[in-house]
């Protein structure tokens, strides 16, 4: 038995993984989908990069867990990565889904072409929040429209100072036990189903492996099932 942790990406709250939770905990296993601060639930609280690595190392303390697989997603991998490093021998696994990963000293938007120039005047204008993406965001990503409506409708203004602020790493996050699940629509052009050069660095290490999905950016709405059993695989690595 382990303990998977579930944190989503930007917007959205532990509500994204409820198709995904029932496979995992038929399987016999803990599981502990956790919103981030000033996220669905728990919106309005303040909040920065480092109170969501907390939020994160918190939940693992506060139910006392072990043998713990904390998976992130898209700019979640960013905090689930420091956090990683913080729970020290209670982490089994880290998996990363379709996400960033976190470089020391470097924010979210900091890897993105403009430098996140586009993203921090987004938040600028919209009070200190990334503001909500339409429901054409989602299109060609393999989601049904019920599917889409499910994410708009659930999703939540993201803390901009989360997205902006630096990640703060103690050692080479190579040397963790991760799986990097890469979503590849089919079709897609061949740079597209290539994982970023950051993560292909990673990958290098003994530590590390890939996994890829024929599927978008959203699997644990797209295909849970087939999420689930990857992250059942990956906690007996």
């Amino acid at each position: 038995m382990v303990n998977f942790v579930l944190v989503a990406g930007a917007r959205l709250g532990a509500w994204a993984w409820g198709e995904v939770v029932p496979y995992l905990r038929a399987a016999g296993h803990g599981v502990y989908p956790l919103t981030l601060s000033g996220l669905a639930d728990k919106r309005g609280v303040p909040a920065g990069q480092a109170t969501h690595v907390q939020d994160i190392v918190a939940e693992v303390e506060r139910q006392g867990l072990r043998d713990v697989v904390l998976v992130g997603h898209s700019y979640s991998g960013i905090p689930v990565g420091q956090a990683a490093e913080r729970i020290g021998d209670r982490l089994a696994r880290v998996v990363f889904v379709d996400s960033s990963v976190p470089t020391d000293g470097e924010s979210f938007v900091a890897a993105w072409p403009d430098g996140g120039a586009a993203v921090e005047a987004s938040i600028a204008e919209s009070g200190g929040f990334w503001p909500l993406a339409p429901a054409a965001h989602y299109h060609g990503e393999g989601l049904t429209d019920e599917q889409i409506a499910r994410l708009v409708r659930g999703s939540t203004p993201h803390p901009g100072a989360t997205l902006t602020e630096p990640a703060v790493l103690s050692g080479p996050l190579g040397e963790l036990p991760a799986t990097y699940i890469l979503c590849v629509m089919p079709g897609a052009e061949p740079d597209d189903a290539q994982p970023d050069d950051d993560v292909a660095e990673l990958l290098n290490s003994k530590r590390w492996r890939l996994v890829k999905m024929d599927t978008g950016h959203w699997p644990m709405f797209s295909q849970p099932r087939e999420l689930a059993q990857i992250l059942l695989n990956a906690a007996v690595e």
